[in-house]
């Protein structure tokens, strides 16, 4: 697994373990709502700056969703 898909893969379990649709996340995070899925999914390359509006979305430290 790449960084990409780890990181995609805890976005996504955070999300769940919150109760948030990915819809819901995307608003939260202001990101397209169609970008969160191919996040998730690890297809993208995420800038710092996507990475850190959805840490604060989630209400979560940007290292956390690194942590494996």
């Amino acid at each position: 697994m790449n960084i990409k898909q780890k990181l995609g893969l805890k976005i996504k379990e955070l999300r769940k373990a919150k109760g948030l649709s990915q819809e819901r996340l995307a608003n939260l995070a202001e990101i397209d709502r169609t970008y969160l899925p191919t996040i998730e999914k690890g297809e993208r390359n995420v800038s710092i700056e996507v990475v850190e509006k959805l840490a604060k979305a989630l209400d979560v430290r940007i290292n956390d969703l690194f942590d494996e």
